[in-house]
Order: C-alpha cells, then sequence, then structure tokens
C-alpha cells in the first residue's frame, strides 16, 4: 500500500486468493489475509525459537502465545513445524530424556518434566522405555549421585546426612525401598 508491504503472508495464501497488484482488498478478503499474516509471523517466531533447540509442541504453542501471538496463530504455526517434520513430541522427549538422565535425573523427574512440557503420557512411557529400556535397568541410578553427595555431607550427623540424601534423591527423581535402602547403607557406613 503506497510503495509500503501491508502483510506478510505465504505465497501459498497469494496465489490461493488470486492476488494482484493494484487489486482492491474487500472486507472479507482483507481480514482472511490479516489471519494469514499472523499464522506466517507465528510461524516465523517459530523457527527463529526452534533454531535455538527443540520443543514440544503444546510448549512451542504457549512460548509464541507469551510472544504475543494469538492463541490460534500459534496452533496453526505449530501444526505447520509439525508438518514440516520441525516439531516431533517423541523426538524431543527422547532426547530430553537422554540428556537429562545424563545430568542425573531420575524417572519420576524426567516423566514429571515431561508431562509439564505437555508430552502426553503415552509418548513419555514410549520414549522412557525406549530411553531406559522396558525394565528400566539403563535408567539413571542413584548410588553414584548419593555417594557424591554424602562426600559434601562428612562431619554432619547421620540423620542429617540420611535427611539430605533422600531430599536430594527425591528432587532428582528417585524414590521407593531401592533408594530408602540406599541411603540406609551409605550412612551406616560412613559413620
Amino acid at each position: 500500500v503506497e510503495g509500503h508491504p501491508l502483510l506478510t503472508i505465504p505465497r501459498e495464501v497469494a496465489e490461493a486468493e488470486q492476488l494482484r497488484a493494484g487489486q482492491q482488498l474487500q472486507e472479507e478478503l482483507y481480514t482472511r489475509l490479516c489471519r494469514a499474516a499472523d499464522e506466517e509471523a507465528a510461524f516465523r517466531t517459530a523457527l527463529r525459537v526452534l533454531e535455538r533447540r527443540p520443543f514440544a509442541a503444546r510448549d512451542l504453542s504457549r512460548r509464541l502465545v507469551l510472544k504475543g501471538h494469538s492463541p490460534d496463530s500459534a496452533d496453526a504455526a505449530v501444526v505447520r513445524a509439525e508438518g514440516l517434520g520441525l516439531v516431533d513430541d517423541a523426538k524431543f522427549a527422547l532426547h530430553y530424556a537422554e540428556t537429562r538422565a545424563a545430568r542425573g535425573r531420575g524417572p519420576l523427574r524426567l516423566r514429571r518434566d515431561l508431562a509439564l512440557l505437555g508430552v502426553s503420557r503415552i509418548i513419555v512411557d514410549r520414549v522412557l522405555a525406549e530411553a531406559f529400556g522396558a525394565d528400566g535397568a539403563a535408567a539413571p541410578q542413584a548410588l553414584p549421585l548419593a555417594q557424591k553427595r554424602l562426600a559434601q555431607l562428612k562431619g554432619l550427623s547421620r540423620p542429617v546426612q540420611r535427611r539430605r540424601l533422600l531430599a536430594l534423591l527425591a528432587r532428582r527423581g528417585f524414590s521407593g525401598s531401592g533408594v530408602m535402602k540406599i541411603v540406609g547403607e551409605l550412612t551406616a557406613s560412613s559413620a
């Protein structure tokens, strides 16, 4: 309009609407073009965000809304990115589980974190089984983490060591009788 771009829309939309230079835009057409421009802007923002690291679909949509895009535009951008193979919850969840497990996060913490990021429970279950085996044998173990922390707690009383070890392991996503046994054995042998 008057030598300046009015809207940035995908070529497919311009072709579908049969736009041409100098064409008068009717209200209905202008509304459709504005919606297409909003979706294009959200998609371009999604591309910039995805350049840095992968995201789960729901988390990406949430971030686009936080950046000022409408929920409908954000959802459309995520669907378009999924269609291009740029967003895949299963691949994201596997990458997330493997990298966070290497940093000492336990299965419960990984499950909770992935759920908070919007990955469906079915995908989370499948990915954790794939990453750590159906029996969980390859899952991160609490013992090395507890041993390292216990070395830092030397000089404290046994009940304080026990409480702090259990708290650390719980925050990291380890629980159950196995963890209680590990902590009991470590604190008993450190006395």
